[in-house]
């Protein structure tokens, strides 16, 4: 080590924050495989730390909801029910998991933490169908915290994660 040592902190946090942004776009890109090949979210989690994982999930669920309120927009009447059913599967299979008493107390509160996200945004996605909410520009959406994956600048090498809420 050479140097001020707040040039050594300076380049320590630099360093942890791109191996952040590295395993975040990795967890991901393998998240995208949830409901494919037999890749279960409840067993992917195991693969990441608990901050990892859960902001991966609100990635997901944002991308998710959109996706279901572009198909709205084509014209598949059942998009958002459908989509409601993928997260009471997936809610259902953590509730499964979180039961297993052979869980280390870590995996455990990282599912509980998971299951009390997943809750809520369940609870958004009723409110949608209950309400009848089909356009991704309703204020219904706009209000929710979402989490995206995305380039800044077209400059950008990597992705960087953005939160948005209404017009912020």
């Amino acid at each position: 080590m050479a140097g001020a040592v707040e040039n050594y902190l300076n380049d320590l946090e630099k360093a942890m924050i791109t191996t952040l942004q590295r395993i975040l776009i990795e967890a991901k890109n393998t998240a995208d495989d949830w409901d494919r090949d037999g890749a279960k979210r409840d067993v992917w989690l195991e693969l990441y730390c608990a901050q990892i994982s859960l902001l991966a999930t609100q990635i997901m669920w944002t991308e998710e909801t959109e996706k279901a309120f572009d198909d709205l927009e084509s014209g598949s009447e059942t998009a958002m029910k459908d989509y409601f059913q993928v997260i009471l599967k997936r809610l259902n299979d953590l509730i499964i998991r979180v039961r297993d008493a052979s869980l280390s107390k870590d995996l455990r509160n990282k599912i509980i933490t998971i299951i009390t996200i997943d809750v809520y945004e369940r609870d958004v996605i009723e409110k949608f169908l209950t309400s009848k909410i089909t356009d991704v520009g309703s204020f219904a959406w706009q209000k929710q915290l979402k989490f995206y994956l995305e380039k800044r600048n077209p400059k950008d090498e990597i992705k960087l994660c953005t939160a948005k809420i209404c017009d912020w």
